[in-house]
């Protein structure tokens, strides 16, 4: 099995149906319409003893109708903390590619439509940070490196930005990254190595660290990252946000430095399961070649302004794999997310489901086969060229190791591919979703050294990657919301794999879960409010 493929599903409860043909502005509306009704002056009317939150991406689109505040306003801010943020020293950035005209070319923009009472949709005005691997016109895509936009220049938008774009997105730069996504940390000495903003002596996680980070701190209302490995999920978690891994095939990853690959997705990252569910209904819908061979399931959103969501909820049963969910750093993680399903199974009546997964670590072997032989084609014949010397110590190392991988290792892999399948499969015939902790650690700390040459530590490799690479390597969908923090107020995010084409299912359990976590969140140390004027 060279790429994820899956029997027939069966259709999901109480969701909406989504055209992928149709334009992104209408899917985005749609999406809208499954939400519950927006309550303005609980958010505008809070005192200053109010617990912390996000603002959301209706906060901004009320604030503009308004005009509490205008697009052009709202630039202004987060390019000052922008630019702040390049001065430091030692670097810390949240962006590789960043152009304040660009940014208020595209304010004003938003700021006459609504001005005249035109916007596009609710994504109108909201400012978005695209994953240093995703083409954004004009910026270029070094992917984390000093030199990929040598030889592979920019000339148009992926197709998920350019969807974005329809709905009137303001893009500010390209987000930092772990060079080429090959590690977890987030560590990148060519640029700088962007800081967890709970905890800025800490690692945000990776690959995806900038645009985690600049959702966690308040800058962007969300961000696109690619997840081949964990990489947006690992980040969320760590960063205290939300991050949907869809389905392999559901969003068109073409215009990526990832889509030769069968293992990586595009998906959002913002800081509500919400939010979330907006940016996906913009940028979902599958290219044609992969309609042809996989075949898939049409999208749907869940309908959670309707009472029907209440039964699904009900209906739905929870597969726990107790070895593996025990199997963590600390349990602080581990306890955390068993008190978020004990509650889910108390207020919804969520049934929980013992499962056993096995062949863990050949899956593991298998997916690091996969992503490292699909890494080496379509980067050997820049490495051959002499770029290879130009990569940090990190990437040599994996480059190394994937070198050694034969054409019998990777066929092999495949093989196990589908036997994992089968297994997985066969699980899901008892449980409609699959519950762990996103990682088996928070945030790990930054050793000094790390930041002027980077660093390869296997055993935080392996706690950041204990529960992720399932979804890669079979293409399920998952999602990590927070759910509470550890001794040390870092973090810790709660895993859901879904069924194949099961994203309405995850995104209204995970509503629950964000629903039911009670306790105020935390305001991370480096926030900035944006929206509010005084």
């Amino acid at each position: 099995m060279y790429k994820p493929e899956y029997p027939p599903q069966e259709p999901e409860p109480g969701v909406v149906v989504v055209d992928e043909d149709g334009k992104p502005e209408d899917r985005v509306e749609l999406a809208m319409n499954c939400l519950p009704p927006y309550n303005s002056a609980s958010c505008w009317n809070e005192d200053l003893a109010s617990p912390f939150r996000y603002w959301k991406i209706r906060d901004y689109a009320h604030a503009y109708r308004s005009q509490f505040v205008t697009p052009s306003m709202v630039a202004e801010k987060i390019i000052s903390v922008i630019e702040e943020f390049n001065k430091k020293d030692p670097p810390m950035p949240l962006l590789i590619s960043f152009d304040a005209e660009e940014v208020r070319k595209q304010a004003a923009a938003s700021t006459k439509r609504f001005e005249e009472g035109s916007p596009i949709s609710i994504l109108d005005g909201i400012f978005i940070s695209i994953k240093d691997d995703i083409d954004l016109y004009p910026h270029p895509s070094k992917g984390g490196t000093t030199w990929m936009h040598e030889v592979r220049p920019v000339e148009e938008d992926a197709v998920s930005v350019s969807r974005l774009r329809c709905c009137g997105v303001i893009f500010v730069g390209k987000a930092n990254m772990h060079e080429f996504g090959m590690g977890t940390t987030g560590n990148n000495p060519n640029y700088g190595t962007t800081r967890n903003p709970h905890a800025l002596d800490r690692y945000t996680g990776g690959s995806s660290s900038g645009p985690a980070a600049i959702v966690a701190s308040g800058l962007c209302s969300a961000a696109l990252g690619t997840d081949g490995g964990g990489s947006i999920r690992i980040p969320s978690s760590l960063c205290g946000v939300v991050g949907l891994k869809t389905t392999y095939g559901r969003t068109n990853i073409r215009g990526s430095l990832c889509d030769h690959g069968t293992v990586a997705i595009i998906g959002p990252i913002a800081s509500s399961v919400e939010d979330v569910m907006l940016v996906y209904a913009a940028i979902l819908g599958s290219n044609p070649a992969d309609r042809i061979s996989l075949n898939p399931s049409p999208p749907c959103l869940p309908n959670l302004s309707s009472c029907d969501g209440a039964d699904a909820l009900g209906s739905l049963r929870l597969g726990k794999y107790t070895a593996w969910f025990n199997d963590v750093q600390s349990t602080d993680v581990s306890d955390t997310c068993e008190d978020m399903l004990n509650l889910l199974s108390k207020t919804h009546g969520c049934e929980m489901v013992e499962i056993v997964i096995p062949e863990m670590q050949e899956m593991r072997t298998a997916h690091l086969l996969s992503i490292g032989s699909e890494f080496m084609q379509s980067l050997i014949p820049d490495i051959e060229d002499g770029k290879g010397v130009r990569l940090n110590y990190d990437s040599r190392t994996s480059v190394a190791l994937f070198r050694s991988f034969s054409a019998s290792d990777y066929i092999a892999a495949q093989c196990l591919r589908r036997r994992l399948m089968y297994h997985h499969m066969e699980i899901f015939k008892k449980v409609d979703v699959i519950v762990t902790p996103t990682t088996g650690m928070t945030a790990p700390k930054i050793p000094s050294g790390a930041l002027s040459y980077g660093e390869t530590n296997l055993q935080v490799t392996g706690y950041l990657m204990r529960f992720v690479v399932a979804a890669n390597l079979l293409g399920f969908p998952a999602i990590s919301i927070p759910v509470g923090y550890d001794k040390q107020g870092l973090p810790i995010g709660l895993q859901l794999i879904g069924r194949p084409w099961g994203e309405a299912t995850l995104l209204r359990l995970a509503s629950a879960v964000e629903e039911l976590y009670a306790k105020p969140k935390k305001r991370p140390a480096s926030f900035y409010d944006v929206l509010k004027t005084k």
